[in-house]
């Protein structure tokens, strides 16, 4: 069942393509971020609490609330080994690594499979699940689900894990469960500031549940490049750097949402919120098609609950978009 879940846009790639695969924001890092990057002592053994306080300071948690990871993957694998569920629930079409992750580490998991446009119904959430894991917003789908439809998961005999890798997408953190005490929040600075090669997250929740995060983890878990990106990319002009981001998103995403819906044969899924858009075409496999056309996008048939008429693309600059329709609408007439 698990062979398909490790799929990712990275695979997706080949040499020569433009890049719709990877939802990484283009351009990244910025030349500040490579500036102070490279300052690091690479000879010293990493230390965490420096990075651990700017962390917390940036969500005004304490620090005994933040579990630095190596990615986000890192932190689902943490949840797996060191919590025992009884009954795991993965909503899904999601990102496939949590629920990877629980598989490996010997757990039955159920799963809630939203039918589209994707929005989530929490009466369709078995009572007895003890730990129920969504993303937010959601990868594949980019929908982002209203902050008390999230929270209304919450029971006392239940963990609510939000995974929250896009959240830096929203002009705000309005929806954000970064701030909710009853609730595991992974986030990630891959996407924003370019550094998925360097592999760094976090994890925010109760003090309790991240001690036993930790205690899975091995001694210095996360590297001293990692943490110098903590501590600079969580830094108040950093935060409103990638807010700025987030709005020149927003004007980008809604132009390639018009450009794809023009074309005959597509739906996009409504109320995109990530730096993505997930498309369903009346042509099956269209993602080999338009490689040849010179673009690579996720295929979607590795999401549960998708199929080979779903594509993830990645949201690029206008021209890039404009072109990618062009492809789109010849593949498919």
């Amino acid at each position: 069942m698990t062979g398909s879940l490790h799929h990712h846009g990275d695979d997706d790639l080949r040499p020569g393509l433009v890049d719709l695969a990877v939802n990484v924001r283009p351009d990244t890092p910025p030349p500040w971020l490579r500036e102070r990057l490279a300052t690091v002592d690479l000879a010293r053994y990493p230390k965490q609490d420096a990075a651990v306080a700017a962390v917390a300071a940036r969500h005004g948690r304490t620090p005994g609330e933040v579990l630095l990871t190596a990615g986000a993957a890192e932190a689902f694998v943490l949840i797996a080994r060191a919590l025992q569920p009884r009954h795991p629930l993965v909503i899904h079409p999601q990102f496939t690594e949590p629920e990877a992750a629980l598989r490996a580490a010997g757990h039955d998991v159920d799963r809630l499979v939203l039918d589209p446009p994707f929005t989530l119904d929490t009466r369709l959430v078995a009572d007895d699940a003890d730990l129920v894991l969504i993303g937010n917003p959601t990868n594949p789908t980019s929908v982002l689900h209203h902050r008390e439809a999230v929270r209304a998961l919450i029971r006392p005999h239940r963990l609510v894990v939000v995974d929250e890798a896009f959240a830096d997408c929203a002009e705000t953190e309005e929806h954000s469960l970064a701030d909710e005490p009853g609730v595991l929040v992974v986030r990630s600075l891959t996407k924003t500031w370019g550094l998925a090669g360097l592999r760094v997250g976090y994890v925010l929740g109760g003090s309790a549940l991240i001690e036993r995060l930790r205690g899975a983890q091995p001694h210095w878990p996360v590297s001293a490049p990692a943490l110098e990106a903590c501590l600079a990319c969580s830094a108040p002009e950093a935060v409103a750097e990638a807010r700025d981001a987030a709005r020149v998103l927003t004007a980008r995403r809604r132009y390639l949402g018009k450009v794809v819906e023009a074309v005959d044969g597509v739906e996009v899924v409504p109320g995109a919120a990530a730096s993505f858009l997930l498309l369903r075409t009346e042509r099956t496999e269209i993602w080999n098609p338009l490689r040849d056309k010179g673009f690579a996008v996720r295929r979607g048939d590795t999401f549960p609950g998708l199929g080979p008429h779903w594509i993830r693309i990645a949201v690029r600059d206008e021209p890039t978009s404009a072109a990618f329709a062009a492809a789109l609408e010849e593949t498919l007439t």
